[in-house]
């Protein structure tokens, strides 16, 4: 049975039960009654109903979905994008169909950055040129473990009449509470517990523990950062946590529509002098590549990166990225100035 069929024959029942328990000791008698009922119904059962079996192809042409020259996901049949709502009116297993071709397409995207790009998925330790952060994966989700409390009220002094309604009214609270929490979260069938990952509990740890382990004990005498969104946040604490080691051995740091906020953060004066010499942050504009956009933030230079996608910000500024990389390394190799750092000067004087 659908969500909305589900609230169009539950809500009729609780405005009866509401006129009902206006009225006398009859009318209570009533609404006990259909309490009772309802704490009858399967409720989880009723949105089960009806519903197709969850049993989803394991590739991408079993979705009749591929990759077009544009690497833009497309039905092999209609040519058109994704469509979520592939079952009217059946939530659960439409998200449970969107899971399933989202592990497919991960799978295939591992494959394009082994073959296409030359990259090797490796643990550790992580010697090579380019280091891929994963700053968004603190923490693995595993089956909570059901714990059995046995009850103190055998022993108490409590009727044995109203221990029964005590365990009842908790057993039907609960299975209500179960209820809501999987019309919210569909997804989620068990009950799950989150487990930290040890020093990398969040992006901004996860920053810190690969610059320690990694980044630091590097051989390379310029490194370069491309920082994404809340991945330029992560990037500024790690400037506060590690600032004289971050200046000793970074070269530049390119920005991509970042949410840091300097003063939000509380980022002294030295890191903010820093990063106005030696980031820039292409942001989302309609303006062209690269066309200086206002900042209200005494911190780095903005950009635009050409476009007003804001996932798209890092791929379209890569020519202009890499070219702030190269006139980076070439300065600091003759000890010159990098030209965004005159663009810097030039926007520092205009705000003050």
């Amino acid at each position: 049975m659908s969500i909305s069929l589900s609230s169009l024959i539950l809500l009729p029942i609780w405005i009866n039960m509401a006129q009902i328990q206006q009225g006398g000791p009859d009318e209570k008698e009533k609404t006990t009654a259909l309490k009772d009922l309802l704490s009858r119904i399967d409720l989880d059962e009723l949105m089960k109903k009806d519903e197709p079996p969850l049993d989803f192809p394991d590739t991408l042409e079993g979705f009749e979905y591929a990759f077009n020259e544009k690497g833009q996901l497309r039905h092999i049949k209609t040519g058109e994008p994704f469509v979520f709502n592939y079952r009217e009116d059946l939530h659960r297993w439409n998200q449970k169909r969107y899971e399933a071709l989202g592990e497919i397409i991960t799978k295939y995207v591992y494959e394009l950055l082994e073959k296409d790009c030359n990259l090797k998925k490796i643990s550790i330790p992580e010697g090579y040129g380019v280091i891929v952060l994963n700053p968004n994966e603190n923490y693995i989700e595993v089956e909570k473990p059901k714990i059995h409390v046995q009850s103190s009220s055998d022993s108490s002094d409590e009727p044995a009449e109203k221990r029964e309604r005590k365990d009842k009214v908790s057993k039907e609270t609960k299975k209500r509470r179960d209820f809501y929490e999987k019309y919210r979260n569909p997804q989620r069938e068990k009950e799950v517990m989150q487990l930290f990952i040890r020093e990398n509990g969040s992006p901004e740890e996860h920053a810190i523990y690969v610059w320690d382990h990694f980044i630091a004990q590097a051989a390379a005498e310029n490194v370069f950062f491309v920082a994404h969104s809340y991945g330029g946040l992560a990037f500024v604490e790690l400037m506060i946590q590690r600032e004289a080691d971050v200046k000793n051995k970074v070269t530049a740091v390119a920005l991509t529509d970042s949410v840091h906020n300097v003063w939000h953060q509380e980022a002294g004066k030295t890191i903010r002098e820093w990063m106005r010499e030696n980031c820039c942050n292409w942001v989302s504009s309609s303006e062209p590549l690269d066309t200086s956009v206002e900042s209200m933030l005494p911190d780095c230079p903005r950009v635009s990166a050409g476009t007003d996608r804001h996932e798209l910000t890092s791929w379209k500024s890569f020519p202009s990225i890499f070219k702030f990389f190269t006139e980076a390394s070439e300065a600091k190799t003759s000890s010159l100035k990098p030209a965004v750092t005159r663009r810097s000067h030039r926007i520092k004087h205009e705000e003050l």
